[in-house]
């Protein structure tokens, strides 16, 4: 079965994220993810992938810890996820905990989607350079699994370098939440072949051709990067609302998609989800 989540930018005049928790668990979505970005510099050194003027509910993002762990307290079952959490710009040990905590306090319903980032300026901010970001980031991972896995954790390498240290709580996960690394093919999925649980390759970015054309090319990367393929889970973000599309996801073995819906009230969030729920309920029956 095909699993469905949204995402939203969630802000201070969209729907709160305990009310669309409930709403996306009532209609049998697995899951609700939120984006992050810690803030919006006024320059811009790097355009916006999306290719328009930066919309502004990216300046007005709350923090997806806060937002998920509202929508996970208003639920029973329904997964969260950061969609993605800028782990290059983030402290490795703080970031830690944070996650550990949040999947403490759902149960285990955490999901850890992560990205690299495309700000040159808001990663600037926070002491990262923008070359060197990818491996920053794999650092980071590495460093958390670290964290995650060992009652006496220790890194050693060029960004982060810690000795010997003790943090608590570990994730109820085992051994950790599942990393989804998004991103640009193929780079992306270079990446998650290297230290991911899982890939996020987004569909609705101009330029980036139709996912499953890519995803046998993905299984071959897997098997010659000593990867089981069935170990690295896919999931799709922003695709088509299209039943055919769906079935064929679903027949290459997909494990999620994910839809956007905008930062707006109830009145308009939830007709956006339930042409969602259409899709997902055609497609499962």
């Amino acid at each position: 079965m095909l699993k469905f989540g949204v995402s939203m930018f969630f802000t201070d005049y969209s729907i709160a994220p305990g009310e669309l928790g409930q709403a996306l668990e009532s209609r049998g979505f697995e899951s609700v993810w939120a984006p992050e970005h810690s803030h919006i510099p006024l320059s811009r050194k790097t355009p916006f992938p999306g290719g328009t003027d930066l919309p502004k509910k990216y300046y007005d993002a709350m923090d997806p810890f806060v937002t998920l762990t509202a929508a996970a307290m208003a639920t029973k079952n329904l997964m969260v996820g950061t969609g993605v959490c800028l782990v290059a710009q983030r402290d490795p040990i703080q970031t830690a905990k944070l996650v550990a905590s949040i999947d403490n306090v759902t149960g285990g319903r955490f999901l850890f989607g992560i990205g690299n980032g495309w700000n040159q300026d808001e990663m600037e901010n926070h002491g990262t350079e923008f070359t060197s970001r990818h491996k920053r980031a794999r650092e980071n991972i590495e460093a958390m699994k670290e964290i995650w896995t060992k009652s006496k954790a220790e890194y050693h390498c060029e960004f982060v370098n810690f000795d010997p240290m003790m943090a608590w709580p570990k994730p109820v996960q085992k051994p950790h939440p599942p990393v989804i690394v998004g991103g640009a093919y193929p780079y992306s999925a270079r990446r998650a072949i290297r230290y991911g649980d899982g890939w996020i390759p987004q569909a609705g970015r101009g330029g980036t051709g139709e996912i499953a054309d890519m995803i046998p090319a993905f299984r071959q990367q897997c098997a010659e990067g000593g990867r089981d393929p069935a170990s690295i889970a896919i999931t799709v973000w922003f695709p088509k609302h299209d039943l055919d599309l769906m079935k064929r996801y679903e027949d290459l073995g997909v494990e999620r998609v994910v839809f956007n819906v905008e930062s707006v009230p109830s009145a308009e969030a939830l007709p956006a989800v339930d042409k969602v729920a259409e899709l997902m309920h055609k497609v499962n029956g």
